[in-house]
């Protein structure tokens, strides 16, 4: 460091708070945020337990997402304590937070008094680079990524709502997707289903699926279920994932993915589409209510058509679709307000969209019992759907 460079920084210093490592180390015990300012390779390579990241060069733009109050008491280290010095002074002076120091000696003198270090999992060089806009995120960084690629989540179809779902959760880097689908492509789907192309008309919608998937993200696991979900097989299929991304379009599915989503604590992210509107929610078990809690009995089959029956805008699915990806998103992060308790009704015509509340029915005969008292032999039985749906009509 040059001898104006040593001056400056000694100026700097005598503006600012410095404070021992050791002292440091009681403070955060206390509710003092760490806040590592060095570059993301080096805070890869190890940095103090409970320290959030906000590089110096991005201070100014990302601090205020990290520690929004700015009387919180915030403790800044680098490798030395020289960039973390220039960052309280930025932070005090310019950016008017009202109690930050500088840790005298950074992660350096840290380590020297044998203190803990986190070595996180990182990300390859074509990860940083592939997910590089998800790192800008303070609200994903790393640590946000590395949950998106340990996830699970299970899409039911391969349709209109589970082709620009799969597709925008296998860009974001969703570790592992399921797909339960048992049809093949068809000609009419490629209206609506852009996860499949003309020259794969007549193969499996899972396999279809899985090369748009592969060939958009290698990191992606893709999990094929080539099969009707059924009483016989969902709570075999169910328990291996974390989320599921219901794009059905039948009643006795739903409510047989409603009755055992609840008994296994599975969040469901649901979607319905007809013609030019479009509908979706939350259903995350004993957090808010279920499906059967919206709709207790299907409506009537002349209120409830199918898209096959009366058809569907096109680029409708993919607006609901990507709706409940965002979703998915946000439950996986724990960020933001999912769809718990809401109703989002979409009217594409007039670009109109709609909330109703919706809350939990204390009758409900599903998610009024706790899965805890539900026995092993109650676990697996399931009533009939079909008839339950047909009488309800």
């Amino acid at each position: 460091m040059s001898t104006s460079g040593a001056e400056l920084l000694r100026q700097i210093k005598s503006r600012i708070s410095e404070i021992d490592p050791a002292d440091a180390r009681t403070q955060a015990s206390n509710g003092a945020a760490l806040i590592d300012v060095r570059e993301t390779e080096e805070f890869a390579a190890g940095h103090i337990p409970g320290a959030r990241h906000v590089p110096r060069g991005y201070l100014e733009s990302r601090i205020e997402g990290a520690v929004p109050d700015r009387s919180q008491h915030l403790i800044l280290y680098c490798a030395s304590g020289n960039r973390s010095a220039y960052a309280a002074r930025t932070l005090s002076e310019d950016l008017g937070y009202e109690h930050v120091e500088s840790m005298r000696g950074g992660i350096t003198l840290w380590k020297d008094r044998g203190y803990e270090v986190e070595v996180p999992r990182t990300l390859t060089a074509e990860q940083r680079e592939r997910y590089s806009r998800h790192l800008l995120l303070p609200e994903v960084g790393i640590e946000g990524q590395q949950k998106l690629l340990d996830a699970k989540v299970l899409l039911l179809g391969a349709g209109g709502l589970g082709s620009p779902a799969a597709l925008y959760l296998a860009a974001a880097g969703v570790g592992t997707l399921g797909i339960v689908d048992s049809d093949e492509v068809d000609l009419s789907n490629l209206q609506r289903q852009v996860i499949h192309s003309s020259e794969r008309i007549g193969m499996p919608k899972v396999d279809s699926a899985e090369q748009t998937i592969t060939a958009l993200n290698p990191d992606v696991k893709v999990i094929k279920h080539p099969v009707r979900l059924g009483a016989d097989n969902i709570l075999e299929i169910l328990p291996d994932y974390d989320i599921v991304v219901d794009g059905l379009d039948n009643f006795p599915t739903r409510y047989l993915l409603n009755d055992a989503s609840v008994r296994l604590r599975i969040p469901v992210v649901s979607a319905a589409i007809l013609g030019f509107e479009g509908q979706l929610s939350v259903f995350k078990p004993h957090e808010g209510p279920c499906y059967r809690c919206l709709f207790p009995v299907p409506p009537p089959a002349e209120l409830a058509p199918s898209c096959g029956a009366n058809g569907v805008l096109g680029v409708l699915p993919g607006t609901m679709g990507l709706l409940q990806a965002t979703e998915v998103v946000k439950l996986i992060l724990g960020q933001g307000e999912p769809l718990i308790g809401r109703l989002l009704m979409y009217d594409a015509l007039g670009a109109r969209v709609t909330e109703v509340r919706v809350r939990r029915d204390p009758s409900c005969p599903i998610c009024s019992r706790e899965p805890e008292s539900i026995s092993d032999e109650e676990m697996g039985v399931f009533p009939d759907y079909e008839a339950f749906c047909a009488g309800a009509h």
